[in-house]
């Protein structure tokens, strides 16, 4: 029975084995969620697949920054034409190097765009942070500087600076002027422009929210480690590490629709790095809990059998033993029929003899 129980019991995992070979990301997303008890076997298939699945995730949160900072920039630029074209000084741009015809830096406050503050006459390293604390203080912005540009945007971590030379060249722009750049947008011609920003803004943004994804998994993935010491349960960080990968997904998820919400309404939460740590910390944990139940489950199942197989045996034992003292007690008991048997012709060999004595004395005294 338990050889059998057994049999059954690795049929079992080699179909959920199966199954999670031949797993699709739209499952994974589906047990991340809702069968956190699925987290080790999962975490089975390597870091390998773990930072695939997690990437994906990534790839969305990068695509969804990159269209919307690509959004605002469309915008500025459009806004920025007309304003460059009746508003600002005239300026001019040579190997890789923006000159604005203005003694003093011109700071411009727009409620969609931030502060954009443009100063091309400067070197300083302090000044240059300053007005970054400026920008930083009034949450979005552009600084134009003469050899780069820095943007900061509500959905971005920290700022991102573009350098001239190395963006324009691509474009094989070595220099422009004012009304070249009035022409420029308005012939069309910046549309390669956007592809370049789209570009630079999904690998940009792919590359800090991996960065910080991996960071938040490998100290979750601490928390996981050390509970499961406390709990007294045998397994690598590694694959700690892996399911927390996985433990991930609503706080990637949620990440997302914050920063969509943001976008669409500029409504922050405060402390959602907090509560990303913190949702994700609790699937993992529930995950080790149920793990840690599972095995409590299978050792009382294993003590169990190990009990019945010593009933067993102690049953086994005993029939053995009845059966060899019913073995005994059948060969004494034949013994005894033998002995008693024998007695009987030996006391019936002596009779017949006795009788054949007497019976040949008459004879020789009647001869």
């Amino acid at each position: 029975m338990a050889s059998e129980d057994k049999k059954n019991t690795i049929e079992e995992k080699k179909e959920e084995y199966k199954e999670l070979k031949g797993m699709g990301f739209f499952k994974k997303v589906k047990y991340s969620i809702f069968n956190i008890e699925k987290y080790p076997e999962m975490a089975t298939e390597g870091i390998g697949k773990a930072l695939t699945y997690i990437a994906k995730w990534i790839v969305v949160l990068a695509i969804v920054l990159s269209v919307w900072t690509l959004y605002q920039t469309y915008q500025m630029i459009q806004e920025g034409t007309s304003y460059l074209e009746n508003e600002f000084p005239d300026f001019s741009y040579s190997d890789g190097t923006l000159t604005v015809d203005s003694e003093e830096a011109i700071i411009i406050e727009n409620e969609q765009f931030g502060k954009i503050i443009v100063d091309t006459k400067t070197d300083s390293e302090e000044t240059i942070n300053q007005y970054l604390n400026q920008i930083n203080e009034y949450g979005v912005g552009a600084l134009v500087l003469k050899n780069r540009v820095v943007l900061k945007n509500i959905t971005m971590i920290g700022e991102v600076s573009y350098n001239y030379q190395e963006s324009l060249n691509s474009m094989n722009l070595t220099e422009f002027n004012k009304q070249d750049v009035i022409n420029y947008v308005q012939n069309g011609e910046i549309n390669t422009l956007y592809f370049s920003v789209f570009v630079s803004l999904f690998i940009y943004g792919f590359s800090m929210y991996f960065i910080n994804t991996l960071w938040y998994a490998i100290i979750i993935g601490i928390i996981g480690y050390f509970t499961m010491w406390i709990l007294k349960m045998k397994m690598r960080y590694v694959a700690v590490f892996n399911m927390t990968i996985y433990a991930l997904t609503l706080s990637t998820i949620l990440n997302i629709i914050y920063l969509i919400i943001n976008i669409c309404f500029n409504f922050t939460i405060e402390y959602f790095s907090i509560m990303y740590v913190t949702v994700a910390t609790i699937y993992l944990l529930a995950a080790i809990f149920i793990l840690k139940t599972e095995l409590m489950k299978k050792q009382a199942e294993v003590m169990k059998i190990v009990e019945a197989q010593q009933i067993v045996k102690k049953e086994l034992e005993e029939q053995e033993k009845k059966k060899e003292q019913e073995e005994k007690e059948e060969r004494q008991k034949k013994d005894k029929e033998e002995e008693t048997k024998n007695k009987k012709q030996e006391k019936q060999r002596k009779k017949d003899s006795k009788g054949t004595v007497n019976h040949d004395e008459p004879e020789g005294s009647n001869a």
